[in-house]
């Protein structure tokens, strides 16, 4: 195991991954921290939309993920009570007319992992990150194995935060416990075959206390998620005594939704319910004298607009184009002026490019959790069938031509 390394990166999910491919590739040393084993299963979003294909072709897995993803994404739903409305994407901007498509986590992961892995970066799986100590160009990383008694420090010019959604580095765990609040939200998940979800289509729920979706993947798996609040998921469990939490939300989606009873009529669920929150939708990145953060470490939207995937791989590209333009990692171009200039650039464009959509996502999400309003949201996109693409289109996607270099 390396002791010193430009950069440690906490987490291997898309954002950990691809800015592990982007340094490694630029003649960093990197070291990648994940603590579970992979392939898995997780609650997060597996819709990828076009904008990000050009990033996954420089990253390496553009062709891995074509040849696995799901079938082209290419009309929107708004599905509430008994009610549906259909409508087109907007066009494919990608210069190949490529539209968005989903894949399981579980494949996209490993895919992202393995080309971090051939990129050169020493991947350190399953391990955790205990503590975290010192500051831009001089951190001190304590991490363990977390299947036998192992355990080390690694030291690290640059550390990148890039841990999902449920999760904290151990300087926030403490800060991080609040009291429960009945509008909490809690996000499910799972996967069903032969379902009846036409494919290409990608419908958005609206039901009181909660929103979801559901997507054709890859394999011709059907994955149906979804956030609810604590007292409706509670209320949600009382009424279905003896059934798992997933379970008790899936019989509430059939009964409520016309559009999730018709598609998973005849379909069988493949495992179990997964269960993950609360979510914590809102800002977090910054440019102070922590670790740098990418992904949802970053920033949480509503992943009522899917937005998640685009977020982490694209707050990578933006954070390791700064830092590579910074200079090589000599010990002097990453250190703490170095480091603090690249994290008040990058937290600029962050803004500038993921801001918009969070506030688009959160008023959506409020709209489609209350029954009125999501009956309005009906009536109107029966008269104004673009408004479902909407989200698509206020979108701001980088479209960059090559992968960050080195500045020589």
């Amino acid at each position: 195991m390396t002791a010193a390394v430009d950069a440690l990166i906490v987490g291997a999910g898309p954002a950990g991954s691809a800015a592990a491919i982007l340094l490694a590739r630029a003649g960093w040393s990197v070291a990648l921290v994940e603590k579970e084993r992979f392939p898995r299963r997780k609650v997060c979003g597996e819709c990828v939309a076009p904008s990000n294909l050009p990033l996954l072709d420089s990253l390496g897995v553009g062709a891995g993920f074509e040849d696995a993803a799901g079938p082209p994404l290419r009309r929107v739903a708004f599905m509430h009570a008994g009610r549906v409305v259909e409508a087109d994407m907007p066009a494919p901007t990608d210069e190949r007319g490529r539209w968005g498509r989903a894949l399981g986590r579980e494949t996209l992961d490993t895919l992202l992992l393995g080309q971090a892995r051939a990129a050169g970066a020493e991947v350190l799986q399953p391990w955790s990150v205990q503590a975290i100590d010192g500051g831009p160009g001089d951190w001190h990383c304590r991490i363990r194995s977390t299947d036998s008694d192992r355990a080390s420090v690694v030291h690290a010019r640059a550390t990148i935060d890039a841990h999902g959604s449920w999760e904290a580095l151990p300087s926030e765990r403490r800060a991080s416990r609040r009291t429960p609040r009945a509008s909490d939200l809690f996000a499910f998940k799972a996967n069903f075959r032969d379902a009846a979800l036409a494919e290409g289509t990608l419908p958005v729920l609206g039901f009181r206390g909660g929103y979801g979706g559901m997507v054709v993947a890859d394999g011709g798996t059907t994955t149906v998620a979804c956030c609810i609040r604590r007292d409706r998921l509670e209320a949600c469990r009382a009424a279905s005594p003896g059934l798992r939490a997933g379970e008790s939300i899936e019989a509430l989606l059939v009964r409520e939704c016309r559009g999730v009873r018709e598609a998973l009529q005849g379909a069988v669920r493949i495992g179990r319910w997964l269960a993950a929150g609360p979510l914590q939708p809102g800002v977090r990145v910054d440019a102070g004298a922590g670790p740098l953060r990418i992904g949802n470490a970053a920033g949480e939207a509503h992943p009522i607009i899917g937005e998640g995937m685009s977020m982490a791989l694209q707050s990578a590209w933006l954070l390791c184009s700064e830092l590579i333009a910074a200079g090589r990692p000599d010990g002097s171009t990453t250190g703490d002026a170095s480091q603090r200039r690249a994290a008040q650039r990058y937290v600029a464009q962050w803004r500038r490019q993921f801001e918009p959509r969070l506030l688009f996502a959160a008023a959506f999400a409020r709209l489609a959790m209350h029954p009125a309003p999501s009956a309005a949201l009906v009536g109107l996109s029966r008269t104004w069938p673009g408004m479902l693409t909407v989200g698509a289109r206020i979108k701001t996607p980088l479209k960059p031509a090559r992968p960050p270099a080195a500045r020589t």
